[in-house]
């Protein structure tokens, strides 16, 4: 990718997870992280593509289903960009969605052979640094 994106795609052959899931998953995690912000602009098709040496038809998949999820707005002739954020859930909804996520994410680390030790350590290194310091702070 070039220099101007905030973030660069990479893929794990040795995962076994399908390249365009890798693909979805890296850009939520961005969007989780902070690392890629509402209204960013991500790079074409074609050049992820090329960085990455795989088909366009993967990369317009992924995209497609982050589209479809409400998390990408693709406008034709120019561009994709990360959509609007939706207004807030309220409490209960997030906790919900949230104690979701937490059990997919469990049972998928303890699929690979994963400690939720090792998932909780791999979670705190990809903390943005101004993060990582307040919680070294509140500790």
């Amino acid at each position: 990718m070039s220099d101007k994106n905030i973030f660069q795609l990479r893929l794990d052959p040795a995962t076994g997870v399908p390249v365009y899931r890798q693909i979805m998953d890296q850009i939520t995690g961005a969007l989780s992280s902070g690392t890629l912000a509402s209204g960013a602009q991500l790079p074409t098709v074609r050049q992820v593509s090329v960085d990455l040496a795989i088909n366009p038809n993967t990369v317009l998949r992924a995209y497609r289903e982050l589209e479809i999820r409400g998390v990408l707005d693709t406008q034709q002739g120019t561009g994709t960009f990360v959509a609007e954020r939706p207004a807030l859930l309220d409490a209960s909804a997030r906790s919900r969605r949230l104690d979701h996520l937490l059990g997919d994410i469990a049972a998928r680390a303890g699929e690979g052979g994963f400690s939720l030790e090792e998932v909780i350590k791999g979670l705190r290194e990809r903390l943005p640094e101004n993060t990582k310091s307040e919680e070294k702070r509140r500790r």
